[in-house]
């Protein structure tokens, strides 16, 4: 490990190995550790990308068992078959994993395999072998965070990475939280035949969601099968031969509750994932949520140190720490950077999905910023209703003086990919007015979102 590198890369996931390739691309001489013998960290492996293999295939099953009769479609018989199930997930990861190993060959970027940790000077070691580095970056992402006195073993009570191979369907699910990952996971093991019960501390689920939405997604997991235990605080675990026995609590006070499970997953969000990696000999500073701090161009208190992803600031987003990665390589190679935080999109994987990007209503009424809302439902989308997908709706919000686009809210088959038009709105600062003056393809979803446009304005043709 003689070798002098531009960049040193601590983390090969979503922001870690693209930092990596555009400052590779930006000639910089260029070298990624990452604990894992496989490339694209928490998100590649054991995250995004099997989550969205599984999702997809249980949606397809569901669909075969319940809804293709209605289209004229006799598929007598449908049975799951979970082990090829979990095969076609195994597949799409190496494929993906793959993927970005190539990309590393391609771009000349040196793999390192192992620890790293900083030392008193700035400087990095991997499994106590010094490695010379201009720069280095630590993009080492999160880890599922834990609940007291719940402890996770991956086979009975299970974080988000064991909820991705149970090897039979649990009778019972339990999910503790009611955040994306728990949704999600609890979604696909609901389709294949679990009786799934999400506990959330809070009185709704995805707090972080416009209530708009959260309201919706609630009423569908309730019609789908779910149980929602929504303000109730999780005690304590008894684990026992016929599985596992939850304690909860109403938070406003009153009985408690128990609930039995064949399988238990923890889901109350995720922490940065800093262990091991010696910060605090090195002088690089926490905020108190245990985040790297950083100034606008991602350095933290070392000169030669930065930091990008879930382990600083902001949403813990895969594309969020991509978009990190490349304005990070650009600034290191002298050119300018961009990134707009109000103009990243977040996306929820249910059926159907749900997209948002920009201000809820909640945070304009709370500033008490002046808006209007434009509503369209699906049910009067043309369509939605030949895809017998007509539950949802497209939400866009604007500003009362100027129009200018402030939040957009889908609830649609394919929002996170209608959300990507609502995302370069914002970015460019468009109006409502912009949004409703472009011709949208028809028959398609996304006149939903046109729709909404001129609805903000009580123009809407088809409501």
């Amino acid at each position: 490990m003689s070798t002098q590198y531009d960049l040193l890369v601590i983390g090969a996931g979503p922001g870690g190995y693209v930092c990596a390739i555009r400052a590779a691309q930006n000639g910089l001489r260029v070298a990624c550790v990452d604990k894992r013998e496989t490339l694209g960290g928490t998100c590649l492996n054991v995250g995004c990308i099997p989550s969205k293999a599984l999702l997809h295939a249980s949606e397809r099953y569901a669909e075969a068992r319940n809804d293709l009769k209605k289209l004229g479609i006799v598929a007598d018989n449908v049975t799951l078959d979970l082990p090829a199930m979990l095969a076609h997930k195994t597949k799409t990861v190496d494929a993906t994993v793959k993927g970005v190993d190539y990309l590393f060959r391609k771009n000349k970027i040196d793999r390192l395999t192992g620890t790293a940790s900083f030392q008193p000077d700035g400087t990095v070691q991997i499994d106590g072998r010094p490695v010379s580095a201009r720069t280095s970056v630590i993009a080492t992402g999160s880890t599922s965070a834990s609940l007291p006195g719940i402890e996770i073993d991956e086979h009975t009570i299970v974080s988000s990475t064991g909820a991705l191979s149970f090897q039979n369907v649990p009778k019972r699910l339990a999910v503790i939280g009611g955040g994306v990952i728990g949704i999600e996971l609890g979604s696909v093991w609901h389709r294949l035949g679990a009786d799934v019960t999400i506990i959330e501390y809070a009185n709704r689920l995805t707090p972080e969601l416009d209530s708009g939405l959260s309201q919706h997604l609630q009423r569908s997991l309730k019609k789908q099968g779910m149980t929602l235990r929504l303000g109730h605080k999780v005690l304590g675990a008894q684990k026992h031969d016929a599985g596992v026995t939850l304690t909860a609590e109403p938070v406003a006070g009153g009985d408690l509750l128990t609930i039995d499970a064949d399988a238990v997953l923890v889901s109350i969000g995720r922490r940065p994932a800093t262990a091991g990696l010696n910060l605090e000999a090195a002088g690089i500073a926490l905020n108190a949520r245990g985040q790297v701090e950083i100034d606008n161009h991602f350095k933290t208190s070392r000169d030669t140190i930065y930091a990008i992803g879930d382990v600083v600031r902001g949403p813990m987003l895969a594309h969020k720490a991509e978009d990190e990665g490349i304005a990070l390589a650009d600034h290191l190679a002298g050119k300018a950077t961009h990134i707009n935080y109000d103009a990243i999109p977040s996306v929820l994987y249910t059926m159907p999905e749900i997209a948002s990007v920009g201000a809820s209503e909640d945070h304009l009424k709370a500033e008490g910023i002046a808006y209007k809302t434009g509503q369209f439902p699906l049910t009067a989308n043309a369509r939605a209703r030949a895809m017998l997908a007509t539950e949802g709706f497209m939400k866009v919000l604007a500003c009362a003086r100027t129009d200018k686009v402030l939040g957009v809210h889908i609830i649609a088959p394919g929002a996170g990919d209608m959300i990507a038009e609502a995302t370069m709105a914002i970015e460019f600062g468009a109006s409502a007015e912009d949004i409703a003056s472009i011709c949208h393809a028809h028959p398609t979803l996304s006149e939903a979102l046109r729709e909404a446009a001129l609805a903000v304005d009580g123009r809407a043709l088809h409501i």
